[in-house]
C-alpha cells in the first residue's frame, strides 16, 4: 500500500512531533505524510489509525488533512469560482487551499462566483488539478429510460459530434447535431427529453419533444416567422435543409410537417418562392 494524492485512505500513526503527527501506510512506515497538529483528534496516540485526505500545500509539500474535501480523484462535484488568475481559477472545495482550474481544462471563461461541475485529476507533476472537460469522469449508469425528461449541464460543444452534457451532474449524455436546436451555449443549464440509451449507458438527448407533440409549437413558430418577415417567408417547405435549419431551428421534416398542418387549418398558402399568411 502506498500513499495516493487525492484520495481518502486509512493510515497509521508512526511519529508525534511538536507540529503535529506523521502517517503511514500500514507496512510501510518509511512514506510518510503529516498531519498537521490542528488537524490531529484529541488523544490520538502512535498505532491509531486515521482516514485522511492527501494532497499539495501551498508549498507544493504532500500535506494530509481530516477536512472532507469536496471531491477526490475521479470524481465529479459542483465547485464554485473563488478566484481567478493569469494562468486559470481556483475553486473552493473544502480545504484551506483552493483547487486550481487550468485554462486548457476550461471548456469556457469563468467567473468568480460561477458553479459548475468539475472532475479532479492529478497532472504531470503530481499535483491536485480541476478539469471542466468532463467525459471521460461522467457515469454511465443513469436510471433513465427513452423519453424521460432530464436536466443536466452542457458542459462542451462540439461542431463534430455535438453538445456534451452532465445529466444530473454526473450521467455521460450528448445531444447530437441532428437534435442541436436554437442558441446552444457551454456553461448553461438545459431540460431534455432522452432520445436513446446507448448499450453502453450513454445517453442521446433531444431538446425537443416528439414530433406529434411539437407540430403545434413549431406551426406557431412558422406563423411568428412570417409575421416578422412582413407577412411572408422567401422561402418555402422545398428549401435546403440547411437554409430551414439556420432560419427556423428546425430540420427540413419538422418544417414541412408544421406547414402542412398550417395549410390543412387553412392559414397560409404556398408560393413558388415562400409562404404567405392567409
Amino acid at each position: 500500500m502506498r500513499i495516493e494524492v487525492g484520495k481518502k485512505q486509512k493510515l497509521q500513526v508512526v511519529k508525534r512531533v511538536e507540529f503535529g503527527v506523521y502517517l503511514a501506510p500500514e507496512g510501510s512506515p518509511e512514506e510518510r505524510v503529516l498531519l498537521p497538529a490542528r488537524q490531529v483528534p484529541a488523544g490520538c496516540s502512535v498505532g491509531d489509525e486515521l482516514e485522511v485526505f492527501v494532497y499539495r500545500d501551498s508549498k507544493d509539500r504532500l500535506i494530509s488533512t481530516t477536512a472532507q474535501p469536496a471531491l477526490c480523484v475521479g470524481d465529479v462535484a459542483v465547485l464554485t469560482v473563488a478566484q481567478t488568475g493569469k494562468v486559470g481559477a481556483f475553486l473552493s472545495w473544502g480545504l484551506e487551499k483552493d483547487l486550481f482550474l487550468p485554462f486548457r481544462e476550461q471548456t469556457r471563461p469563468v467567473k468568480v462566483g460561477e458553479s459548475f461541475p468539475v472532475a479532479l485529476y492529478v497532472d504531470k507533476s503530481g499535483r491536485l488539478c480541476a478539469t471542466m472537460k468532463l467525459y471521460h469522469y461522467l457515469r454511465t449508469d443513469s436510471p433513465y429510460q427513452k423519453d424521460d425528461r432530464v436536466t443536466g449541464y452542457l458542459y462542451e460543444i462540439s461542431r463534430q459530434f455535438g453538445a456534451f452534457v452532465a445529466v444530473d451532474d454526473k450521467y455521460s449524455a450528448l445531444i447530437p447535431p441532428r437534435e442541436m436546436y436554437g442558441q446552444l451555449k457551454a456553461g448553461e443549464r438545459i431540460e431534455a427529453r432522452v432520445a436513446a440509451v446507448h448499450e453502453d449507458g450513454k445517453l442521446d438527448l433531444s431538446v425537443r419533444d416528439k414530433a406529434y407533440l411539437m407540430i403545434g409549437k413549431d406551426a406557431e413558430r412558422v406563423m411568428e416567422a412570417i409575421g416578422q418577415s412582413g407577412g411572408a417567408l422567401p422561402f418555402n417547405d422545398k428549401a435546403a435543409p440547411e437554409l430551414i435549419r439556420a432560419k427556423m431551428q428546425m430540420s427540413k421534416n419538422e418544417f414541412k410537417r408544421a406547414v402542412g398542418h398550417l395549410l390543412k387549418e387553412g392559414r397560409i398558402e404556398i408560393t413558388q418562392t415562400g409562404i404567405r399568411k392567409k
